[in-house]
């Protein structure tokens, strides 16, 4: 059997959703819209100057387009941070650089990540979002081995047009991300 693309199988999806949610047509079906990747520098950019563009040009590699930095929205004293300061760095991926993403995490990411059990179905959203906190970038082939001292996480959002919570758990399932199965356990 042939290995279907993310894209190809959000084609298939519809014919595996059409009874169950029971769309009328195709365009009533979930797809994805767009892929957030977002690392949160926090008030390290204090200490060395260089860690976010470190950081910047490291999720580069990754996502395969440039980042842009987020700046703080307010100033919080307790954080010792300005309004404009900036503490985030983000890439939102669209089209067909979102699908190569969502291939590399799917079958090259995910699985290199240490007692990777599977992903919480909880993690989806009552809009039908999916939400994914990686501890270490390492884990994409492209960081492989640089500089292991400076290691970050990054959080991944999924974003899809799924109306709910039930449904958008079923099309990322049936897109091929990894969930945890449910455990039952006698009482």
């Amino acid at each position: 059997m042939k290995h279907l693309t993310v894209k190809e199988k959000e084609a298939v999806v519809f014919e595996k959703m059409k009874n169950t949610f029971h769309y009328k047509n195709v365009m009533a079906a979930p797809k994805m819209e767009k892929v957030v990747v977002n690392v949160g520098t926090g008030t390290a950019i204090k200490k060395d100057k260089n860690k976010n563009d470190a950081i910047s040009l490291r999720l580069a590699k990754i996502t395969g387009q440039k980042a842009s930095t987020r700046g703080a929205k307010q100033s919080v004293a307790s954080f010792k941070t300005r309004k404009g300061d900036p503490i985030g760095i983000v890439a939102t991926l669209r089209g067909k650089r979102m699908y190569a993403f969502l291939e590399k995490l799917i079958n090259v990411a995910l699985p290199r990540t240490k007692d990777f059990r599977g992903i919480s179905p909880k993690s989806v959203d009552n809009i039908g979002n999916l939400s994914i906190g990686i501890k270490e970038h390492t884990i994409f082939p492209e960081t492989a081995d640089e500089d292991i001292r400076d290691v970050f996480g990054l959080s991944i959002t999924l974003v899809s047009k799924a109306k709910n919570k039930k449904e958008g758990a079923a099309f990322f399932e049936l897109l091929g991300i990894p969930f945890k199965k449910e455990e039952t356990t006698k009482k």
